[in-house]
């Protein structure tokens, strides 16, 4: 966030879903900085995650983790409440 020009402060990494990807339903990540009434807020490592209430449903038990291994840099998303995922990992179905 910081590198990106976010103020840690003011902003935080929303964490969704949304209807789409092959496997029905994806995973929608972005920095916001406007939390609704029905978000929940968590924080780890200082860093504060929000989830909407309707998401939050969906991702229930999800870890998110980075990786940086050698299949490139990004955010891997652990949901066990997904039946099946696509094979770049970025959508799935209940």
């Amino acid at each position: 966030m910081q590198s990106d020009g976010y103020n840690l402060s003011d902003f935080f990494v929303r964490v969704g879903v949304k209807s789409g990807g092959c496997s029905g339903l994806s995973y929608d990540l972005k920095f916001d900085n406007a939390l609704g009434e029905d978000d929940k807020l968590f924080e780890d490592n200082d860093v504060r995650i929000v989830v909407d209430k309707k998401s939050f449903l969906y991702l229930v038990g999800t870890t998110l983790e980075y990786s940086g291994g050698l299949n490139g840099k990004g955010f891997v998303f652990n949901n066990p409440n997904a039946n099946r995922t696509c094979g770049c990992g970025e959508s799935f179905s209940l």
